[in-house]
């Protein structure tokens, strides 16, 4: 396709989506609710099609595949899955009706089984009363928050978390240079409260032992190597109970979380799976289509770390 009709697609597709809108509206006498839905989830498939530079009307079977595993990799459950599902149906059969298309790539695609079990999501609350739970009297409490700080804030593995080096961090850019599966890197950002808990642990971390070899790692065990797995797990299990949380929380939980938060707030879906680093996406190459200026933005904007610091900031 020549850059002219690229230029053309672009510019009928606001056209296109108001049409639709009035077509839900009108014809489909949608409730408010549904219709709301229905733009919502559109949005999400737009927003994904953007990215991949895909015109929707040029959209494929395989390319809505993708789309709907991504839903899944970030912990959307199968219902509303299902939802979405049922909304992007909808606008594919309205192009099909007004011979926009003349296949339509969603009819075969199935909707997921309902009841599969996905993991536990913590609510921001929840978040906030296990880092509140750190006792920070203890050598190790600042080291403790600093952690589910950066857990939380960066979506990490607790393997990318215990792995985590001073070279890696680059506090004035705030990124955060992450090795994640197959020893593949990813820049995630990274908020400015972590940061702070960071700087702060960093005074403790400096003065203490460190062993030969472990000197650019960022969270140290008391005896100077750096913190393990195993440990990490007890950590969250004990500050959970603590908490007086009675769901079943490990690390990985917070990767969840904030995957979660984030598409709950309005974070572009491709954006999400780049900070989480997903296999199929997190490769170097990805930033070529992912400017990251953008990156960060989309995090600063919507995460809810960000939101709640610059509130109390008086931003």
């Amino acid at each position: 396709m020549n850059i002219d009709n690229k230029i053309k697609k672009n510019e009928e597709l606001p056209r296109l989506i108001k049409r639709y809108q009035q077509y839900l509206r009108l014809e489909k006498s949608l409730s408010d609710n549904t219709y709301d839905a229905y733009m919502t989830d559109l949005d999400k498939l737009l927003s994904f099609l953007l990215i991949e530079q895909i015109d929707v009307r040029e959209a494929t079977m395989e390319h809505l595949e993708t789309f709907i595993a991504s839903l899944h990799d970030i912990g959307i459950t199968a219902r509303s899955q299902a939802r979405i599902l049922s909304g992007i149906k909808s606008f594919f059969n309205f192009l099909i009706i007004t011979d926009r298309i003349t296949i339509d790539p969603s009819e075969l695609i199935e909707g997921p089984k309902i009841g599969l079990k996905l993991p536990e999501v913590l609510s921001l609350q929840e978040v906030d009363a296990i880092i509140s739970a750190v006792d920070l009297s203890k050598n190790e409490g600042q080291r403790n928050r600093a952690m589910l700080e950066t857990l939380y804030s960066c979506g990490l593995r607790v393997s990318e978390l215990v792995n985590l080096k001073l070279s890696d961090m680059y506090f004035d850019e705030e990124f955060v240079r992450v090795t994640g599966k197959g020893d593949k890197q990813r820049l995630v950002p990274i908020s400015q409260r972590a940061i702070k808990e960071i700087r702060l642990y960093l005074m403790d971390r400096n003065a203490g032992r460190i062993k030969q070899g472990y000197e650019d790692f960022v969270f140290l065990a008391r005896w100077g190597n750096n913190i393990s797995r195993i440990q990490v797990f007890q950590l969250i299990k004990e500050l959970v109970g603590r908490a007086g949380i009675t769901k079943n929380i490990s690390p990985h939980t917070f990767r969840h979380s904030f995957a979660t938060h984030l598409l709950e707030g309005g974070a572009n879906l491709r954006v999400i799976q780049c900070m989480l680093g997903h296999e199929s996406i997190a490769t170097t190459e990805i930033y070529t289509h992912i400017d990251k200026r953008m990156l960060r933005a989309e995090i600063i904007e919507h995460h809810p770390r960000n939101i709640k610091y610059r509130k109390e900031k008086g931003q």
